[in-house]
Order: C-alpha cells, then structure tokens, then sequence
C-alpha cells in the first residue's frame, strides 16, 4: 500500500483488476486511467503544478502498481463518455466535487442519477414539495434542459442504492457478465461462471466450440458468446 491513503479497505467482492485489465475492457488507454486515478502533474520547477485524481479508486496502490475495482472501472466509462460529449475537465472536476457530496459516495458518475447535455453534468434529486429535479452540477442551480445518457446505462444493472452491481457488457442477451462478486469481476459465461477468456483459449486450442462445451459442461451457445465477445474486445482495441 502506498501509505498516502488512510481508509479501510476490503478486497472482497469488490472485483479486481490490473491497469492492462481494466484498459481491455474499457478500451481506455493505461495512460489515460493513470492518470484519472493517480492525477497529473504539469510543468516544471516552481511552476509546477499537480491535480487530483478524478474520483478515488476502490484499490489502494501495492508496491507502487495500480489496482481497479469494479466501480472504478465504471466511473472511467462514464468519465470518457462525459469527455466524448465534450465535457470540459474543469465541469468534470467541479462536478465530481459536488457529486460526491449529491450523492454520498466516491463513484458519483457510475450512479444512475446522472446525465449530461455535452456542457455540463446533471443529476436527479428530489425536491421539497416531492417533485423530481435535475441539478446542474456545474451551476449548482436547477436545469431545464434537453439531456442525453441512455446509453451510459446500457447494459448495467442496480443495487437498491443506484449502484452498479453488474454489467452485461453484451447487452440484452446476457449470456456474458461482469459482477465483481463472481470471478473477482472477470467477464465470465453467466451459465456456468467460466471466464470468457479460459473459453476463448480451449476453443483455440481444441479447435471445436462442442469439445470446449462438454469439457466445461456448458451449453454451445455459452462458448459461442465467450468467443463473440472475446472478439468485440480485439476488434474494438484494434479499431
């Protein structure tokens, strides 16, 4: 542990991930997340500046390598959906500040209250007379405006608090799963728990999809989405 963080931590359910983990399942480059999670440090001399990192991260630093748990890996998707929307980093930054107060947690952004319009960042509230509302975050004031963000929540599903719990990263179908309570949150078959890559790898190696099923016990159509997603993931890397 790095010693630069006080809290307790608990490993367990939480999910893990090295930083070339969570780069291939985001398709976030390692440097970008880094950076996210550890802050930038710019200039030189007594000009030199430092920023925070974006959100705090779930996993502490152990011997000086960078870990991710499953909320973080949520909160860099939607980071870089806000920064494809065109988000300025100072709205993020601000907006993070004032979203972890809105919301009580360290992963604000993953939570389903949030929206952006591509200029700022919203979130649901309740007002006082019981009325749903949306918070501009960047204004802190109440925003009438048109927003986007469906898509942001595609494929994730909810505890009772609004935090993500899992993520079907193939969508509707959910034949694959990420949930950190299972396989430490390797994507993995959800009939069945095997990971997708140990799939991928016996098809390979075995060079039949019905030898890799009966030796795993599972159903074709469970190795035939392993290996379709194991193929989105390369083709979206090599994109």
């Amino acid at each position: 542990m790095d010693g630069s963080d006080s809290r307790d931590f608990s490993l367990v359910g939480i999910g893990l991930y090295t930083m070339a983990e969570a780069s291939r399942l985001t398709v976030i480059s390692g440097v970008r997340l880094r950076g996210w999670l550890r802050g930038y440090t710019h200039g030189s001399g007594t000009a030199r500046m430092t920023t925070e990192p974006v959100w705090r991260r779930q996993v502490p630093e152990i011997d000086g390598t960078l870990g991710l748990g499953f909320l973080d890996l949520m909160e860099a998707r939607f980071v870089v959906a806000f920064r494809a929307a065109s988000v300025p980093w100072r709205i993020i930054r601000l907006c993070a500040e004032r979203a972890r107060e809105v919301a009580g947690s360290d992963h604000p952004f993953s939570s389903r209250r949030f929206r952006t319009d591509g200029r700022t960042i919203f979130t649901d509230f309740v007002d006082r007379t019981g009325e749903q509302q949306l918070l501009d975050l960047g204004k802190n004031q109440i925003a009438f405006a048109r927003v986007i963000g469906p898509s942001l929540y595609a494929g994730l599903e909810f505890s009772v608090d609004d935090t993500p719990a899992r993520w079907w990263p193939m969508g509707e179908h959910r034949e694959i799963v990420i949930d950190p309570k299972r396989s430490f949150g390797q994507p993995i078959v959800n009939d069945g728990g095997v990971p997708t890559t140990v799939l991928a790898d016996a098809v390979g190696a075995e060079g039949s999809i019905a030898k890799v099923a009966a030796l795993f016990a599972l159903p074709q159509h469970s190795v035939r989405a392993a290996l379709r997603y194991e193929k989105r993931l390369v083709d979206r890397l090599s994109a």
